[in-house]
């Protein structure tokens, strides 16, 4: 495990956040929408939608009715590594799409290499367990694959790379660091949905020490979903 200061994890651990990579991802779609078809463009948001729908079904069964794997400490797949995973391959692919097909490959592969390494920070900074950011980067670089699978063969027409490289690289740098509460809105949809009146936490599931979640005081949980940086509730 490198040994980087807490700081530079947690920049890492940004890049994955849905704040850039989901912008990013619609970045993405408009230059294929431009450059190609439209129906390319719908591949890649297909695709990306699918797995996005795994990482919230995961999320959703943890939260609302405890579902996961104790054995595996595993309680929905990382959608930090996921996002990351998916969307800087392609983002790289698109940028390289009028090189040789070797540079491609390159490009590929050390955007799914970014990915891992947010999927790193994730287990670093204890926000998911080994088996949940391992997930994460599987899914999302079958989804990339997937893609250039798919757009391998296109030409560039009427792209331009230094237009692409530089609008999808203002994208990262500029929202770096934006902070989407999707968490918090997949808490709310699990306990909407289940009907209980908080989530399951990992803590208490792992130790199969847990009450019925809708046994909680309603105002209980109001707390607990309000508060800010809750530990036990950003970690699923």
């Amino acid at each position: 495990m490198p040994d980087l200061p807490s700081h530079v994890w947690n920049l890492i651990t940004s890049l994955g956040g849905a704040g850039v990579t989901l912008p990013l991802a619609l970045a993405i779609a408009l230059w294929l929408a431009l450059g190609y078809s439209w129906r390319v463009a719908a591949a890649w948001l297909a695709l990306l939608g699918v797995a996005i729908g795994v990482v919230t079904v995961t999320k959703l069964a943890f939260l609302g009715w405890g579902v996961g794997v104790r054995e595996l400490d595993f309680t929905g797949v990382s959608g930090h590594a996921m996002l990351s995973t998916a969307v800087y391959p392609v983002a790289l692919f698109l940028m390289l799409l009028p090189a040789r097909p070797g540079f491609r490959l390159v490009g590929v592969l050390l955007g799914i290499a970014a990915g891992m390494a947010v999927g790193l920070s994730r287990v670093v900074l204890d926000a998911h367990s080994p088996s949940e950011a391992i997930t994460g980067c599987i899914v999302g670089a079958v989804t990339a694959l997937l893609f250039v699978r798919i757009a391998w063969d296109a030409q560039p027409g009427r792209l331009s790379a230094v237009a692409v490289t530089v609008s999808l690289m203002m994208l990262v740098i500029g929202l770096h660091g934006v902070r989407v509460p999707t968490q918090r809105w997949v808490t709310h949809i699990a306990l909407k949905v289940s009907g209980h009146d908080r989530p399951f936490i990992r803590a208490r599931w792992k130790a199969r020490r847990y009450n019925l979640p809708n046994t909680a005081p309603v105002a209980q949980t109001r707390n607990t979903l309000a508060a800010p940086g809750q530990p036990n509730v950003t970690r699923a």
